[in-house]
This record gives C-alpha cells, structure tokens and sequence, in this order.
C-alpha cells in the first residue's frame, strides 16, 4: 500500500458512493418490508391454526435451509424460465425481503412463545380484538423482548447485500471489485468497502444500544 493508491481510491470515491448508496437502499428497503413481511406470518402462525399456520411454517424453514447465495440464483435466472423476468436490483431486493423475512419471522415467533398468557387476557379483559392487542400489545413486546437478536440479523442482513454482485447488483462490494480490477488496487478497494460495512455494523449496534432505554422505560425489561 502507498499513497498513491489511496489517491487513485479517492478519486474513484463516485462509484463507491454510488455502490454505498445500493447497499443502504436495499439493505433499508428489504430490512423494513421483511420485517412486515414477518409481523403478518408470525400473527398467523401463532394465532391461528390450520392449513395457512403449517404452509407458513414450511415456508420459513425452507427459507432457513437455503442458502441466500442459492436463492438469489434462482430468483434471477430461474423465473425468467417460467416467464417471469426481474431485474438484478429488483431480484435482490425480493431476496432479501424473503429471505431474511423469514428468520425474522422464526425469531419473533420464539419470542411470542415465551410470552406469558396473561398479557392476551388483560388486554381482551380491557376491550381489545384479536388484531388491536397484537398490535399494540404483544408485537412491541416482541420486538423489545428479541431486539438483540434482530439486530444480529439486521446486521447478517446488511452483509448478505454483498453477494447480489454475483447477479449483477452494483452494490457496495461490486464497487469495490470494479475500482480494484481497473486500477489493480485490491487492497486499498476493499479496506474501504469493509470500512464502510463496518462503520454500518456499529450504527446498527447503537440502534440497538439506545433501544434498550426504551425497553428499561416501559417495563419490558430490568436491570
């Protein structure tokens, strides 16, 4: 490493921007609609029974059996065979919904099994429907309960946006790799590409961090 590569890294900071910029849209998109995607399949796998709890179920574990690599593959080149093409973000974008969607909806759905009974029952005793009390009463708890965990997830989340450049995605790594094979520079590229998913990783730990503030605050947890 010399000065002048970092110069040559400097001044090819456009397209690792642009490729951060990626990164953050689709780890930020898929985070949030993966998390609602995991509040509905909770809801339904632990509140009611039947055909639609078991095929949700299935769907989960076959999500947690696959590897995302594998699953991106498919969604990319595989449905263009049966006649449904998607473009490489939009692909990515989906795979990660589901993907991590469904780990998510595994750690929620450990949580809610966990939760004491008498929760329900004083929130039904105060008027509450099925829907409003697991939206307002067990589902924040839920999160509070397990926020150590989701934000592990988040953080495999963020990291598994690095293999979309495999289909194409000009993410963060993709950017890297494109800097350093035009300018023969691999060592400084990718020091900053992990500098920046570091620098990612600490933010979501403080999220973390300053959520159990509100956790000690509302009761859900003590010191």
């Amino acid at each position: 490493m010399n000065a002048e590569n970092w110069m040559i890294v400097w001044q090819a900071r456009d397209v690792l921007l642009q490729g951060l910029g990626t990164t953050i849209g689709l780890f930020l998109g898929s985070t949030i609609a993966g998390f609602l995607l995991a509040c509905v399949a909770v809801y339904h796998m632990t509140e009611h029974g039947g055909a639609t709890s078991k095929l949700l179920r299935g769907g989960v574990n076959v999500m947690r059996m696959l590897p995302f690599l594998m699953f991106a593959y498919l969604l990319y080149y595989g449905l263009p065979a049966v006649g449904l093409r998607l473009t490489a973000l939009q692909a990515g974008l989906l795979g990660l919904t589901v993907y991590h969607g469904a780990y998510i909806a595994e750690i929620l759905r450990g949580a809610r099994l966990t939760l004491a009974p008498g929760t329900l029952e004083a929130a039904y005793a105060h008027g509450y429907g099925r829907k409003k009390a697991w939206v307002r009463i067990v589902l924040p708890q839920l999160v509070m309960r397990s926020r150590t965990v989701l934000g592990n997830q988040a953080i495999m989340s963020l990291k598994d946006t690095s293999f979309l450049s495999i289909i194409t995605v000009t993410e963060l790594t993709a950017a890297a790799n494109a800097v350093q094979s035009r300018y023969f520079i691999p060592v400084e590229a990718f020091v900053v590409a992990i500098g920046l998913y570091w620098a990612m990783g600490l933010a979501l730990e403080a999220i973390v961090r300053r959520a159990r503030r509100t956790t000690l605050r509302r009761g859900f947890e003590h010191v």
